[in-house]
């Protein structure tokens, strides 16, 4: 049965079993979360293997042949180092890995080639590019116009225009969240990675998107009657394709501006 797993799976590199339930990721960060998830697994199962092997051998060498009472030992002084400094070893090797791929996803490089600004409110986004100065008019967004391209969403109908997030293929991103209220929580699921939104408490991280695509972004911090409606699209485009966007923002922000 183990022969046959091994080939019905063989080649099965981008398929959702080879990435053990996690998606597939769109960043350069989210590959590193995806290796250090494989690797776990791979761990586990070493562990597993080793422990199910020994109880099956002991099962079926130390089973019961008689009436006689087996002979009793006190201690194993060689076994008792082995259980106490094995799973030391595999703990430092776990805590490396993980210490040295997080240091890796929070490092934050100093000059990014695309900043977003990201404010979170109840119960919407906001995204603004500081380096594009594009801003949508104030009656947008609630707090005398601190938000940027975004749009509320009304609690009190069923129609919903949801913000926009467009960021450029392989260009460094980096994120600047704030919540305008309460706890939220900034999650995208093709970066296999999400980070709280706090009030009075500005977060950051960086991503460089590896794919183009188009995905559903979320709240995943329960933050109120309609957080799970606290979506937003994002959008990963070609770096031409982001620079027209934004100048079609900036075109659009001019024209409003001259109407008032």
């Amino acid at each position: 049965m183990l022969g046959l797993v091994l080939l019905a799976t063989t080649g099965c590199q981008s398929t959702a079993f080879n990435r053990l339930g996690m998606p597939s990721p769109a960043t350069k960060q989210g590959q590193v979360v995806l290796t250090l998830w494989r690797g776990s697994w791979v761990a586990a199962l070493a562990v597993g293997i080793v422990v199910w092997g020994l109880i099956l051998w002991a099962i079926v060498f130390y089973r019961k042949r008689s009436d006689r009472v087996p002979h009793q030992v006190r201690y194993n002084l060689p076994i008792e180092i082995l259980y106490t400094v094995v799973p030391f070893i595999m703990v430092g090797v776990l805590f490396y890995f993980t210490a040295r791929d997080e240091n890796y996803i929070d490092k934050l490089s100093a000059h990014p080639a695309v900043v977003v600004n990201v404010y979170g409110f109840q119960w919407s986004w906001a995204f603004g590019y500081p380096q594009y100065a594009v801003k949508n008019p104030a009656s947008s967004c609630p707090g005398s116009g601190v938000c940027e391209i975004g749009q509320m969403w009304n609690p009190g109908t069923k129609a919903q225009s949801l913000p926009l997030l467009e960021i450029p293929e392989n260009e460094t991103v980096r994120f600047n969240l704030a919540s305008l209220d309460v706890v939220h929580s900034f999650w995208i699921a093709p970066f296999d990675f999400k980070r709280d939104v706090l009030p009075d408490h500005p977060n950051h991280f960086e991503v460089t998107p590896t794919s183009t695509g188009t995905w559903i972004g979320r709240c995943s911090e329960l933050c109120g009657v309609f957080h799970s409606r606290m979506l937003f699209n994002v959008k990963i485009v070609t770096p031409a394709q982001f620079r027209q966007w934004i100048a079609a923002q900036q075109t659009q922000q001019n024209a409003s501006g001259g109407a008032q």
